[in-house]
């Protein structure tokens, strides 16, 4: 019940007392009346000025690992806060060690983290927390609600707080052996002759016919002017290059379901290739059909030389959902014209289709290198010209 429904009360109470002559019946009334109008004058400043933030030691993880975080909470006012409770939305893949420490909520991935504090003016205190890294994702903490009151107990007030953190847990590194490939693969432990691919796109010039060249290279006018054999001559481009193309589907038919643990594995599969590569000096890119977070679409991360590239790729595949949006194979064709010319790709599927198959074919006439690193339970098919990768 609202204390300022007894205002008339004591207001009659005060007349009362007076006309009878009892001061103290007045004297009553007035210091309710007091006390009514101080508690609901505190309570209305009570949050005013209370700052609330988390400090994270790490905001990114692999899967296992735990970091340290303080919770602070500062009243930057000469008015006191007899309490303060704070709830703080928590997910419970990041949250405390200790998950007693979280209070239920009504979904059951998440929880609350509740702390009650007493602050003096101009006072601020901490309280620190060991949280576990348990499953890969992308997590928003927050937001918090803040409540607290007068002095009497008599109010209440409630604010949030949008302010949110974000925690990253990263795929799990599998210990997986490198990728055997093609010696002009960039994964393979042979070294390759070239280190340089020439762009089909960019002729700067002619010479003779070599064995090895290809009929396609062979420019016919200056064949017919020098009565030789010439071929044609591209302009170098690096060739140093990896794109990961991961597909998230793990049945043929990609509206059937998810097994959760396959795609998890295929993810991990994923993020220990473009380590490897990153490792190995590479330029690496990612492609995958599936969402990432907060997103409804496919994504492309084009390859780089920045010294964020690793951690830029595994916070995307950290934010992959089960949503598959897009067919593999038809995905994988819409994206190849925007990728470098000569870079190698390592296409990782757990669902292996004619259509599929029929698909790195095509890549491979195009003279793009392939390599398919399969998760799937039956023995992959044989595709001409594409190596083949069983983990």
């Amino acid at each position: 019940m609202d204390p300022k429904r007894w205002l008339p009360f004591l207001g009659l109470l005060f007349l009362l007392g007076s006309v009878i002559g009892i001061p103290a019946l007045s004297v009553l009334a007035l210091s309710l009346g007091a006390v009514i109008a101080l508690a609901s004058w505190w309570s209305a400043r009570a949050l005013d000025e209370v700052a609330y933030r988390r400090r994270f030691h790490y905001t990114r993880g692999f899967p296992g690992e735990t970091t340290s975080v303080a919770v602070e909470v500062e009243n930057r006012k000469l008015l006191p806060l007899s309490w303060l409770r704070v709830q703080d939305r928590w997910p419970k893949a990041v949250g405390p060690v200790d998950e007693a420490v979280l209070a239920p909520s009504h979904l059951p991935e998440e929880g609350y983290l509740t702390n009650i504090f007493s602050l003096r003016w101009f006072e601020r205190t901490r309280r620190r927390y060991e949280i576990a890294f348990r499953k890969r994702g992308v997590y928003a903490v927050g937001p918090a609600r803040l409540q607290s009151g007068d002095l009497f107990g008599m109010y209440t007030r409630s604010r949030t707080l949008p302010v949110e953190d974000r925690l990253v847990v990263y795929p799990e590194i599998l210990s997986l052996p490198r990728v055997e490939a093609p010696t002009n693969d960039p994964l393979g432990e042979r070294a390759a002759r070239r280190r340089l691919y020439e762009d089909p796109t960019r002729p700067i010039g002619v010479r003779p016919y070599h064995p090895e060249d290809s009929l396609r290279r062979i420019h016919w006018p200056a064949t017919a002017r020098t009565g030789s054999l010439q071929v044609k001559v591209y302009q170098p481009t690096s060739g140093r290059v990896v794109v990961v193309c991961l597909n998230v589907a793990t049945f043929a038919r990609h509206w059937e379901g998810v097994d959760l643990p396959l795609q998890e594995r295929l993810v991990s599969t994923a993020a220990t290739l473009a380590r490897q590569g990153i490792e190995a000096g590479f330029q690496v890119g990612l492609v995958s059909n599936g969402c990432i977070s907060h997103s409804d679409r496919p994504f492309r991360i084009p390859p780089g030389r920045s010294t964020r590239q690793l951690s830029i790729l595994l916070e995307a595949l950290a934010g992959v959902s089960p949503v598959v949006v897009a067919p593999f194979e038809r995905f994988l064709l819409r994206e190849m014209p925007h990728l470098p010319y000569g870079a190698s790709l390592l296409v990782v599927s757990a669902v292996l289709t004619p259509s599929l198959s029929e698909t790195l074919l095509r890549l491979r006439r195009a003279e793009r290198r392939v390599t398919l690193v399969s998760l799937s339970a039956a023995p992959p098919p044989v595709i001409p010209g594409v190596e083949v990768v069983r983990w």
